[in-house]
């Protein structure tokens, strides 16, 4: 069973289409990325996922139904805007929001100490919301949404406003939820996370789906299917990152020499030189094994890994070729 499954899902404000004819599921115990664009959708499709706006069109399942009292109280939800309770104690405020879900006064408190303590904030704990900085206050927020211990856990730009320590002590906290078995869907605009927390995604733009599946899936379908060999030169050259080519080699220098062999190589369609390495564009049909087997009796390679693109790349580049 499905945690979440949207089937044919569309809806309109004011006669616009925001969110048209999407289909996607989350899976038990999965980090799951909702990645897009200012305006794409996203926010609509957390509100239809929790019933605050229903479907035009299309079916929102979570838990294998519709999202009755019970099943409520299983999810936690941490929107993108602040929305605590700045004049009460921290600690009070966390025990209050238990209490909505259906947890004991008593056992509220006690979570709601450990979960100060797990962030490193239990020394604040008789604050005010209001008397802490926007750091702090992302952390409460986050609390929050987990306080009742939900099964399914939408997460909604948790990494706002946090500076690298808090942004890890975060990360951390989500995973340690994932290993625990919760679900997670992830929404945030920070690609390089996604990257590093999610196993799937669905990316929209527009109120469509215009990527969906796994994260080495997805980077695997937008490479530029080329392979980066460094080899060795009797010297020590850094390999630059960029994609443009470096100063060709003088005739004279060592890896002139390896280059000529590798061009040598059939099924090579275009080689791009940089120092101490080449980016080489295999031929349609040439196998990876056929080349590296090639190599290996040419050059002595140091490094040989095809080139994949960072998730922040493809979605540049298909936000895009939308427009």
């Amino acid at each position: 069973m499905h945690v979440v499954e949207f089937e044919d899902v569309s809806k309109s404000f004011g006669g616009k289409r925001v969110v048209e004819n999407i289909s996607f599921s989350v899976e038990k115990g999965e980090i799951f990325g909702l990645l897009g664009p200012n305006g794409a959708g996203k926010t609509t499709l957390i509100r239809l996922l929790l019933d605050i706006l229903k479907p035009d069109e299309g079916t929102v399942r979570v838990f294998g139904d519709s999202l009755g009292p019970v099943a409520r109280d299983r999810v936690g939800y941490l929107p993108e805007e602040r929305g605590l309770y700045r004049k009460i104690k921290l600690v009070d405020m966390l025990v209050y929001l238990a209490e909505l879900k259906n947890v004991p006064k008593k056992k509220g408190r006690e979570r709601a100490e450990e979960l100060l303590r797990s962030l490193g904030l239990y020394e604040h704990r008789d604050k005010r919301v209001g008397e802490l900085s926007k750091g702090m206050q992302q952390k409460i927020q986050f609390l929050s949404a987990v306080i009742h211990d939900p099964d399914l856990i939408i997460l909604d730009e948790p990494f706002s406003g946090l500076d690298p320590v808090s942004a890890r002590v975060i990360r951390d906290s989500i995973l340690e939820r994932k290993k625990a078995g919760k679900t997670i869907i992830l929404s945030t605009h920070m690609m390089e996370r996604a990257q590093a927390l999610c196993d799937r995604i669905l990316m929209v733009n527009r109120g469509r789906r215009v990527l969906y599946g796994t994260v080495a899936g997805v980077r695997q379908m937008h490479g530029k299917n080329s392979l980066l060999v460094e080899f060795e030169t009797g010297n020590s050259f850094p390999v630059s990152s960029s994609s443009s080519p470096s100063t060709p080699p003088s005739p004279s220098s060592p890896s002139y020499s390896a280059i000529r062999q590798i061009r040598e190589i059939p099924g090579i369609r275009r080689l791009v030189e940089r120092e101490g390495a080449v980016e080489i564009f295999p031929e349609e049909g040439v196998s990876t094994q056929f080349l590296l087997t090639e190599l290996v009796g040419k050059v002595e390679l140091r490094r040989f890994e095809q080139l994949v693109p960072s998730l922040d790349e493809v979605f540049i580049e298909t936000v895009e070729g939308e427009e």
